[in-house]
């Protein structure tokens, strides 16, 4: 057998030397050798369920599929039922001409109906596990404090690592999968104590509670993929971790998430670890951003219009990327009746589509007066991901707007934020 760095147990030793098969062997070989390269010393069981970055059936990505079929061909899969991210693809409430679905359908993601049967077969949930936000009530998939996970959608780790206080690293697309297979992660980075330490302290200094997108954004700008310790946020969220709270961390940590690579905030006086250890958390020789509102608007007016005209209308809105929570849906319908009431209007004036995971959107359609409403003026529903939307060629050149951070930095989406977006989706233009 080949000699490896980690410290392995002797039930690890056996399965590399091929006693539970061939494709275990290759499976906890990947996983050992991607935690040495990490530095790793060993590996440790994983306690919660898996979820899966990759959920999308591009035909170039012809060696998931192989993958994945050798997993089902050698008997295996996940020892907990895992989730995965959105699908990338609803023609019911998504608009899109024949000419954007044919190239969705037949070229970009082709062999979805595929791949998902091959999630199937290797331990997907069931149908209504796609989603970014696999940690919602409804959704089931929620980690216990200092559980060892092996995640890798960024703004799940992200929020995973901080709200719940779980450990799990950003890890690599399909390693997660092979980790929920063999049953362990190798401990490096967010699984340790050191690594959980932090790197910066985050002073936040405005008059206001920031606009959770853009202070993710400058947190993760700043900080990029160390350890940020954020303060004076208590004074505006008070010191619960409440449903408008965990929300507001969710948007603000896919943020730093993507604008830099965060995979780990704490809060001081609000989640798990800052509550246990305070300052304590900050690491020797600790460095120091202060957040004003100042800075807010510098990292704001940073943000470059990718827009092929853009002086253009938005065509469509998306809200929900990271996927909404039921009660962020309530909120927006809030938002757009009083903006519709204040404006004189009965329907939004931009195509407005709202995302959040499948079973967040069953249960808000059981609430029949509130979804007539949200309908009613214009606004549709659906679990897909935006992103993936976005990835069409055809799509990408139109005018769309969100109030996603995440949307606008891997796409040509313009940011505005959540007044801005509810203004302008009741108005229809731009101004100013």
């Amino acid at each position: 057998m080949q000699k490896y760095s980690l410290q392995l147990t002797d039930e690890e030793k056996e399965i590399l030397a091929g006693k539970q098969g061939e494709t275990m062997r290759k499976a906890l070989e990947s996983v050992v050798l991607y935690g040495q390269i990490f530095g790793a010393e060993h590996l440790a069981p994983i306690g919660g369920s898996v979820h899966l970055v990759t959920s999308f059936g591009i035909p170039l990505l012809k060696p998931v599929f192989s993958l994945v079929d050798e997993l089902i061909a050698a008997g295996l899969k996940t020892a907990k039922p895992f989730t995965v991210d959105p699908r990338p693809m609803d023609f019911q409430n998504v608009p899109a001409n024949i000419l954007e679905k044919f190239i969705f359908k037949k070229i970009m993601y082709g062999k979805q109906a595929q791949y998902e049967e091959q999630l199937r077969k290797v331990g997907l949930k069931d149908d209504k596990s796609f989603t970014c936000t696999c940690y919602m009530d409804e959704v089931g998939n929620i980690p216990r404090k200092g559980q060892i996970l092996a995640w890798a959608e960024s703004s799940a780790v992200v929020y995973a690592n901080s709200v719940l206080g779980a450990r799990t690293n950003r890890n690599s697309g399909l390693l997660e999968l092979l980790c929920g297979i063999t049953g362990r992660a190798p401990v490096f980075g967010l699984l340790t104590d050191e690594g959980r330490k932090a790197d910066w302290l985050i002073e936040v200094k405005t008059k206001s509670l920031p606009e959770a997108q853009i202070l993710g954004s400058a947190i993760g700008m700043k900080v990029m993929e160390e350890v940020p310790f954020v303060t004076g946020l208590t004074s505006f969220l008070g010191e619960e971790l409440n449903q408008r709270v965990k929300d507001y961390l969710k948007d603000m940590g896919a943020a730093a998430a993507s604008n830099g690579a965060v995979g780990l905030y704490h809060i001081e006086d609000l989640t798990p670890e800052a509550l246990e250890l305070s300052r304590g958390l900050l690491k020797s020789g600790y460095k120091t951003y202060v957040i004003d509102d100042a800075e807010l608007k510098r990292v704001r007016d940073s943000y470059p219009l990718m827009w092929k005209n853009p002086a253009a209308s938005p065509k469509i809105c998306f809200i929900g990327c990271p996927h909404l929570s039921l009660r962020q849906i309530y909120e927006w319908l809030e938002h757009f009746e009083t903006e519709l009431k204040s404006s004189g209007k009965k329907k939004l004036a931009v195509t407005t589509v709202m995302t959040a995971a499948p079973a967040v959107v069953d249960a808000f359609r059981n609430d029949k007066d509130s979804y007539s409403r949200l309908t009613g003026i214009g606004a549709r529903l659906t679990s897909i991901c935006p992103l993936m939307y976005m990835n069409n060629p055809l799509c990408v050149k139109k005018a769309v707007m969100t109030n996603s951070n995440k949307l606008r930095t891997y796409t040509t989406a313009r940011y505005f934020t959540d007044a801005e977006t509810a203004r302008i989706a009741v108005e229809g233009g731009i101004h100013g």
